[in-house]
């Protein structure tokens, strides 16, 4: 019998001996009778905090009240009003630091478990065909979206419910953008992403793929065809340490890395001609969810001994609690404060190892935590084949290169104001390209943002 109001309900999950062998999703997610018992627990309080710190402010206790009650169908359909693509944020949004977080019932450690109930109900609609039904009145004017990461879908899905002729342009060859490429299929499976996709698609929402915008067509000619544009290009170039034996083969940034595994599906070796050779032992550099994706995959493609080398301590990482403890499972070795000094290589141009040292704490930077101090003389080499950079991304510099009136700041970001306008009229921004390394749901939120500013712009009339 399966308590209420007490401990969470757990989710069941795959073994660590059964994950590491493939890229199944590790978590199982709740049952009908799991997820109602985990939606009684709900206490129904007063103000929603967890709907007041949502981005986007989800519906939540709405739809926990109608699971409880074991009303699927319309907990689905009030999901759906407020967001297009809930069995994904269920799955990758940072609930504990969001929704989940001001539960007052996770003074205890015991918060409603929001994001698995949300991934429940989208998954059982899915399962079942049930889909929203919305009705659009068709309005002439056409909007252009760049990229079709979660902020150019979220802003797609708005302006096309409201009745604009919206085009997506993406520069791969399938829609999602970091969804797709950056995030593993054990945390958030391919089909999942796809079927939300289709749904844009079957609402209007045309989707341009293996279209570059400044080489298939001219920025400037983008916005003479089109009323507005929402720019979501996200943050896809990747950061590095810039040390000696970078150059070496062998040496993979997180986004090239997850590229090669997701979209490349190098996993798949036998049937696809885009391998990664991780050998016996990889090095991870970071701390972040990336961090814990790179070493997660690379146990699952055959690496006996994954690093994760860090110049703070666990305590201080910025990765999910829910990565770490799946990372620590599947044999992932946490190596905290130490920082890379050079990559050493060998003979024939491949990785051999890593030179590190060790580091100690000191008072905090200004991002809030201890400031990292090398230890002199402290130094040590770390045999390693393979060593992965995740050390977080900047801005599509190839995209802002063909748009070089488009003002951005010091760090690459983009320039908007508080209604997510850029300098250029008819031209709105969000997500990654604005904020730098964000998560899932703040791009959403922005998206959203953005989309309400157009409609007020085309259709100055009451927003709906």
């Amino acid at each position: 019998m399966i308590k209420i109001r007490g401990q969470r309900v757990p989710v069941r999950e795959l073994s660590p001996e059964q994950r590491i062998k493939n890229f199944s999703s590790v978590p199982l997610g709740y049952s009908a009778e799991e997820a109602v018992a985990e939606a009684r627990r709900c206490i129904q309080c007063r103000g929603a905090p967890c709907e007041v710190n949502c981005p986007i402010h989800l519906r939540v206790l709405d739809m926990i009240r109608a699971i409880a009650t074991r009303q699927f169908k319309e907990a689905f359909f009030l999901l759906k009003e407020d967001n297009p693509i809930p069995a994904i944020t269920g799955r990758v949004c940072p609930q504990e630091s969001q929704c989940e977080g001001v539960c007052p019932l996770a003074q205890d450690g015991q918060g409603i478990n929001i994001g698995k109930l949300e991934a429940f109900i989208a998954d059982w609609a899915r399962e079942r065909g049930i889909k929203e039904e919305i009705v659009i009145k068709e309005r002439p004017h056409r909007v252009a979206i760049i990229g079709s990461g979660p902020a150019g879908l979220i802003c797609a899905y708005d302006l096309r419910r409201w009745g604009y002729q919206v085009t997506v342009f993406e520069a791969l060859h399938k829609a999602g953008g970091v969804l797709q490429y950056g995030i593993p299929a054990f945390r958030l499976p391919t089909e999942v992403v796809d079927y939300e996709i289709a749904l844009l698609e079957e609402i209007g929402v045309n989707f341009q793929l293996n279209f570059f915008v400044g080489q298939n067509i001219a920025f400037d000619e983008l916005r003479h065809k089109y009323e507005a544009i929402f720019i979501g290009t996200g943050a896809g170039a990747p950061l590095f340490l810039g040390i000696e034996g970078e150059h070496l083969k062998g040496v993979y940034s997180a986004n090239e890395f997850l590229i090669r595994v997701n979209l490349m599906k190098a996993y798949r070796f036998l049937e696809y001609d885009t391998p990664i050779v991780c050998g016996d032992r990889a090095g991870v550099i970071g701390a972040g969810n990336v961090a814990m994706d790179a070493a997660r995959c690379a146990r699952r493609l055959g690496a006996r001994e994954v690093f994760i080398l860090y110049r703070r301590t666990r305590k201080e990482s910025p990765a999910r609690v829910e990565e770490i403890h799946h990372a620590l499972e599947e044999g992932v070795t946490w190596m905290e404060l130490v920082a890379p000094k050079r990559i050493l290589g060998d003979e024939q141009g491949w990785v051999r190892g890593i030179e590190l040292v060790r580091m100690k704490l000191g008072e905090p930077d200004a991002s809030g935590r201890p400031r990292p101090i090398p230890i002199e003389g402290s130094e040590f080499v770390l045999e390693l084949d393979t060593v992965v950079e995740a050390l977080g991304t900047t801005p599509n510099r190839l995209f802002l290169k063909h748009a070089p009136e488009l003002a951005v700041n010091r760090w690459g970001l983009i320039q908007v104001d508080e209604k997510l306008q850029t300098n250029l009229k008819g031209v709105w921004a969000g997500g990654d390209a604005v904020r730098g390394n964000a998560t899932v749901i703040l791009a959403l939120g922005d998206g959203r943002q953005a989309a309400a500013a157009i409609h007020r712009v085309l259709s100055p009339e009451k927003l709906g």
